[in-house]
């Protein structure tokens, strides 16, 4: 509404139109004597009462035209109270541009803005993340000493904020506070170095800023997060790459040695008078010795490389200064291209990039040489611009280009812009001293130009020629007689009596007190002192002869793309680059120590020791399979998980066990354990897996001994089998921790692929019965069922994680959760949920637990073991395994720490309560056939083509529910198996493409509550592109 101003002037009669007629005159009338910037007193009224009106929109018309206002430059500073009442307004769109407005005129209403600060601070909780960054801005806006402990806590809250633009803004509010009290600079240092170690490329940026303005001499903050800040560069925000490139070029050259100084040392053949021979041996060996880059220091050159190709100027002078200052000179040439690139872009650009490659092209030609042509004026370019090409031009001369640059410099010459004909003047003169094969040209050119109707060629002309036969003056008797020939026609006398009183009256002072010295001199009178019987001794004196030499020489001690370099002098907060270390410091200060995943799962191995009541084996066979004990009974903390180890691992061990005329047990056992799902099935399902047991067995002779020593255990001395055990719990762990598979040691020993959690609850083995007795019944307990169902690994994990609890809530203490999609350790029925619990204070957290519980009927959970404490800072991640009794109810509990108790809950998604299942397209028709009717929910789909890929649907099928891929032997059908965790019910995914653009979604199972909830998950999913 704001933004076309002309649009109120079409609207008849209204008030809008009416305020607008008045902002208009007010800009031409004699009382609007400010112009643009005056205040319409009307308006202002007009907008006062629109912003204390109870309406929202007009409210928010208002904000917008006051943010217009502040965009076009007019000054809207008298509407402070009116908008500073509205900050706590429940409007989000209001309190956005309240504070846009708060942010501008903060420091100027500083009394006013004061009055709000507690609002400010309520902002700060704000569950927005724009608003509690918005909050902090103003905050850190109202420059008041009284306010910098709140300003602090109100930084420090922010730095370990879950979003990572309150955590920039976090950044940027240091700088702020640094500068209204430079005392808090060590609290601050504490917070910049948290900051550093974040790893979201929002914020890298900020914070990099940060450590510039308030501690730039701090570089071992550097040492553990430089190689992050390498590999993050590439995905950085525009600006922040700039000041990283600038910040990691300066810690470059103090941490790494020369790249120039093999090349250095080999030139540097002759030797010196007052060497020993034993000194020039060190130099000798010095010389010889290769240079090796270290991998840190071609880690920054290689990662910025990609950057010379950005589209902001300021990203590629920055990488070129980087390649200019710290890389080998046999590769900074890559950069030339790039630059002159930048040659296209707007006037400004081109200034600051002409500078630079000034500098550059004095020390290293080469670089530009190919592009001399870009280098060549147009008569469209800004004067400064052709003086910077003419200067590169200049250094970029030599023997074999200097005749085209003379013909160039010829036009040039002639050009209406005397400023740029007078520097193209002394470029010949340079061109002369620089390259003596065309001395003598440039010096008849010039004297050619003493005849030039201009008289500022003139005069340039002769000054240039003065120089030059200053240089020389013996080599050029003939061009002094000839400018000595144009005095006859001139009185000298008259001449300079006629030049010193056009200086006497010079606008220029300096002139005129020149003017007055040398008038004493050169013309006495009776007030002149003793001065002027010298004046033929001060004139003619000896002098050195004058250098014509580039004013960028002297340029290059400032790091280029410098404000330092641009005005070739120091200016404010200019940090220098230090000079190449001799030695470079140790490189291991850079090392980052990586925590090992499994050390995640260290509170799971103390769970044994509480429920030493509920293990499968006995104490006595504990104490002697140590190993396996290890691995297998902390799985085991219900009663239902020692069956179905004792289930699975009967497919193992069948063929071992052999005839053992323990039939009828066996069957008592399998008709017990097996679900009436996976009782149906037929016999060449089970020879089909005696033959993959087989396989599997044989390739792992050590595992198919573990299984022999279990079932002859009475043959076979129980040391061998410990011992073999042990070395095949070592190998499966590296196989897990190398493949980073979330499962856990406790599982180490069974193939996962064969891994088969059986949930129908039977009566356990009583104790009585022997190890060996015991393997023998597992060993006939699969003799006769099918391999409908085997658990297999997830197909897909997705990183989602759930908030449980936030960090203000939690005074602190911040806590998210997710499912790793995994079996449980702690019970096949429970669902894994890993927790990661965060410490966000600057104290210690003592004593985390888990305090009571508030489960509905039939769920259970198993907690983690209480952390003794947390630092600042810290983060720690616990397993825990829920037993949501197959439906998405809320498990509530409360979490505690030593002082206070929290209420969390965690509510899972349908999908995370099934475990994949893999079977063949065969058993998956004949149980889909077995559960049909009311067992079956279907739904179409109508989605674009493109979206019924094959990799498409699976990627989001298995992003929702951890099922299981089954082959399909039809191109349009794709079929999904799982089952569900607490009852092992099978649930099955049909998708079957039809004509067209639709699909069936086709859900099969005995849950069937869980089946329809899992419908309505996918159609949305599926339907979408």
């Amino acid at each position: 509404m704001s933004s076309n101003s002309f649009a109120y002037n079409e609207q008849s009669g209204g008030g809008e139109a009416t305020e607008l007629g008045q902002e208009a005159t007010s800009t031409i009338s004699p009382s609007g004597a400010f112009g643009l910037f005056s205040s319409d007193m009307k308006k202002n009224e007009d907008l006062k009462q629109m912003l204390e009106s109870n309406k929202d929109s007009a409210k928010l018309d208002a904000m917008k035209r006051i943010v217009g206002m502040i965009a076009k430059g007019k000054n809207a500073s008298e509407l402070f109270p009116a908008v500073v009442k509205n900050v706590a307004s429940k409007n989000i769109e209001i309190k956005k541009l309240v504070y846009v407005y708060l942010v501008r005129y903060a420091e100027e209403q500083q009394d006013l803005a004061l009055l709000s600060i507690s609002t400010f601070q309520r902002a700060l909780k704000d569950p927005n993340q724009l608003i509690r960054a918005s909050a902090l801005r103003v905050l850190s806006s109202i420059r008041v000493p009284i306010i910098v402990p709140i300003m602090m806590l109100a930084i420090k809250e922010a730095s370990a904020d879950l979003s990572p633009y309150v955590r920039k803004n976090a950044a940027h509010a240091i700088q702020k506070l640094y500068s209204l009290d430079p005392e808090q600079k060590e609290m601050l240092i504490e917070i910049i170095e948290k900051l550093l170690k974040d790893k979201s490329t929002l914020v890298a940026g900020s914070v990099v800023m940060a450590f510039e303005e308030v501690c730039p001499d701090r570089i071992d903050l550097i040492h553990k997060n430089y190689r992050k800040l390498c590999n993050l560069l590439v995905d950085v925000e525009e600006w922040g790459q700039v000041v990283i490139i600038h910040m990691l070029t300066r810690y470059a050259r103090t941490q790494f040695v020369s790249p120039w100084r093999q090349g250095d040392v080999l030139e540097d053949n002759e030797k010196d008078f007052y060497d020993s021979d034993e000194e020039q041996k060190e130099k000798a060996d010095k010389r010889k010795r290769p240079y090796a880059m270290d991998p840190d220091h071609r880690l920054l050159i290689r990662n910025t490389k990609p950057l010379l190709q950005s589209r902001n100027a300021a990203v590629v002078m920055a990488v070129a200064q980087l390649y200019w200052h710290i890389a080998p000179k046999s590769e900074a040439g890559i950069i030339s291209k790039s630059l002159v690139r930048l040659l296209r872009s707007n006037r400004e650009v081109q200034y600051i990039v002409l500078q630079n490659i000034a500098t550059m092209s004095i020390q290293r030609k080469g670089m530009f040489e190919p592009y001399l042509k870009s280098f060549y004026v147009r008569s469209t370019d800004a004067t400064m611009i052709k003086i910077l090409k003419l200067e590169i031009l200049t250094n970029l001369a030599n023997e074999a280009n200097i005749s085209t640059l003379l013909r160039e410099f010829q036009t040039y010459v002639k050009s209406q812009d005397k400023q740029f004909a007078a520097a193209t003047i002394q470029t010949i003169g340079r061109c002369a001293t620089s390259i003596t094969e065309v001395s003598d040209t440039c010096l008849n050119g010039l004297v050619c130009l003493l005849s030039n109707r201009d008289e500022i060629v003139v005069a340039e002309s002769v000054v240039v020629i003065k120089k030059l036969l200053q240089m020389q003056p013996m080599q050029h008797g003939e061009i002094i007689k000839h400018m000595a020939k144009l005095l006859d026609s001139i009185t000298t006398k008259l001449l300079t009596q006629y030049i010193l009183n056009l200086g006497k009256y010079d606008q220029n002072y300096d002139i005129r007190d020149r003017t007055r010295f040398i008038r004493q001199l050169i013309v006495p009178n009776e007030k002149s002192g003793a001065l002027s019987k010298y004046a033929k001794k001060i004139f003619l004196a000896q002098k050195p002869a004058p250098l014509l030499e580039s004013p960028f020489k002297d340029r290059d001690h400032f790091q280029l793309g410098t404000l330092s370099h641009t005005l070739n002098t120091k200016a404010t907060g200019y940090l220098e680059l230090s000079n190449w270390p001799e030695v470079a410091p140790d490189p291991s200060v850079r090392n980052v120590e990586v925590i090992e995943l499994a050390k995640e799962w260290t509170p799971a191995g103390k769970a044994k020791k509480e429920n030493p009541d509920k293990k499968f084996y006995s104490e006595s066979e504990e104490e002697e399979d140590s190993s396996e004990s290890s691995s297998d009974s902390e799985s085991e903390s219900g009663s239902e998980s020692g069956e179905d180890e004792e289930d699975d691992r009967s497919g193992d061990s069948a063929e071992d066990s052999g005839e053992s005329g323990s039939e009828p047990e066996a069957g008592k056992g399998r008709a017990a354990t097996r679900s009436r799902a996976r009782g149906r099935g037929d016999s060449k399902d089970v020879d089909k897996e005696k033959e993959n047991s087989k396989t599997s067995e044989s390739s792992s002779g050590e595992s198919s001994s573990i299984e022999e020593s279990s079932s002859d255990s009475e043959s076979e001395s129980e040391s061998e089998s410990e011992s073999e055990s042990r070395k095949v719990t070592k190998e499966k762990e590296k196989k897990t921790k190398q493949e980073r598979n979330p499962l856990t040691k406790d599982v180490s020993l069974l193939d996962l692929d064969d891994f088969n959690l059986v949930s129908t609850p039977v009566a356990l083995p009583t104790p009585a019965l022997s190890p060996s007795l015991i393997a023998d019944l597992e060993g006939l307990n699969l003799s006769a069922t099918s391999s409908v169902i085997s658990v297999s690994t997830p197909v897909f994990v997705p990183g989602k994680t759930h908030v449980l609890l936030h960090r203000m809530s939690g005074k602190g203490l911040a806590a998210h959760y997710f499912f790793p999609r995994q079996p449980c350790i702690f019970g096949d029925k429970m669902v894994s949920v890993q927790i990661t619990l965060n410490n966000t204070t600057d104290q210690k957290i003592e004593n985390i637990h888990v305090g009571g519980k508030k489960l509905p009927m039939g769920m259970q959970m198993h907690v983690f073991n209480p952390i003794e404490s947390l630092e600042p800072a810290g983060s720690i991640t616990v397993s825990m395994g829920i037993d949501f009794c197959d439906s998405t109810q809320t498990a509530s509990f409360q979490l505690c720490t030593k002082d206070d108790c929290f209420s969390v809950n965690i509510q899972p998604p349908v999908g995370e309560l099934l475990l994949p299942v893999a079977m063949s397209e065969k058993d998956f028709k004949k149980e889909q056939g077995m559960l049909s009717g009311m067992n079956e929910t279907s739904t179409t789909i109508i989605a674009a083509p493109q979206n019924f890929a094959s990799s498409v649907i699976l990627q989001k099928i298995v992003n929702v529910a951890n099922v299981g891929v089954v082959p399909s032997g039809q191109d349009n059908i794709h079929r999904f198996a799982a089952k569900t965790v607490h009852s092992g019910s099978l649930m099955l995914v049909t998708v079957e493409l039809k004509e067209g653009s639709t699909a069936q979604l086709i859900i099969n199972t005995e849950k069937t509550v869980i089946g329809s909830v899992l419908l309505r998950e996918l159609k949305p999913v599926l339907s979408q592109g």
